[in-house]
């Protein structure tokens, strides 16, 4: 872990060892949402992507106070070392460790492997709810610095100093698909991808037991794109939780200093009227 520019990851076994520690809250946050219900690591609350961390109306993040009311009733302090895990490789453990960023929460780490590798090393489940006692809590306003918005998106394409990354799969960014599998009704009118963007699907960031690549391999891979520590980057996917991953991969473990989630994606950009859209 030493090797990577901040100390944001925590092993499986660390996580056991500090399942009891009360300044360590665990929170599950998975694509699945029911599968926390069907046993969770000890202790984890959990947090849904989109009835917690969604505005029911507005397609935007809940505002501060609405956060600051789901931290207190889950339990999480200000002072509290967030610990986030869930399936599918952790995506959306990588887009709640960008929000709690957005809102200024210090110390964050994601479980390196998530559920599935906590499940593969037959480690302890729970199916029942854990019972923590609610807290007050402060956010800070939203780092904007963090998040992407379309028309700087629009704006940026093709400027020097300045890269993109689409994060799914070679078939979206082709047009091939204008959604994954399964999310057909979840996509956009149009398929392709922004002009300019470099296809670095999320996966490639990670072994296949889903913990992350060293160091030298995670840089050789964005590198290789023309995607250095010296530009802008802003990442991207169908509805930002594979970009948060991504987002998750350049700044926290590589140390880029710029880089945002535009979490609009391409569910935003593929309905948008007179951008630019390119097919492979």
């Amino acid at each position: 872990m030493a090797d990577y520019a901040k100390d944001v990851l925590v092993t499986t076994e660390w996580l056991e060892e500090h399942l009891n520690d009360e300044s360590v809250v665990v929170a599950e946050v998975d694509e699945k949402p029911e599968v926390y219900d069907e046993g969770h690591v000890p202790g984890a609350i959990k947090l849904h992507w989109r009835d917690d961390l969604q505005d029911p109306v507005e397609r935007d993040l809940v505002d501060r106070q609405t956060f600051e009311r789901l931290m207190a009733e889950r339990g999480v302090a200000q002072d509290s070392t967030v610990v986030l895990y869930g399936d599918k490789n952790n995506w959306f453990a990588a887009y709640a460790y960008w929000y709690l960023k957005l809102y200024g929460h210090d110390d964050v780490r994601i479980l390196d492997g998530g559920r599935q590798k906590w499940i593969d090393e037959g480690r302890e489940l729970s199916t029942e709810a854990p019972a923590r006692e609610q807290t007050s809590y402060a956010a800070k306003e939203r780092d904007e610095t963090l998040r992407a918005r379309r028309d700087a998106v629009k704006e940026g394409i093709g400027q020097e100093g300045k890269a993109l990354v689409d994060v799914r799969s070679p078939q979206e960014y082709a047009g091939e698909l204008v959604a994954p599998p399964g999310y057909e009704d979840e996509g956009a009118l149009r398929a392709g991808h922004i002009p300019t963007a470099q296809s670095i699907p999320w996966a490639q960031a990670v072994r296949d037991d889903g913990t992350f690549k060293p160091v030298q391999e995670l840089r050789e891979l964005y590198e290789s794109k023309g995607v250095s520590a010296g530009k802008e980057v802003t990442a991207y996917c169908r509805i930002g939780e594979r970009s948060a991953h991504t987002w998750f991969v350049l700044r926290e473990l590589l140390g880029y200093e710029k880089v945002k989630n535009y979490d609009g994606s391409w569910t935003e950009w593929g309905n948008l009227v007179d951008v630019p859209i390119e097919k492979d």
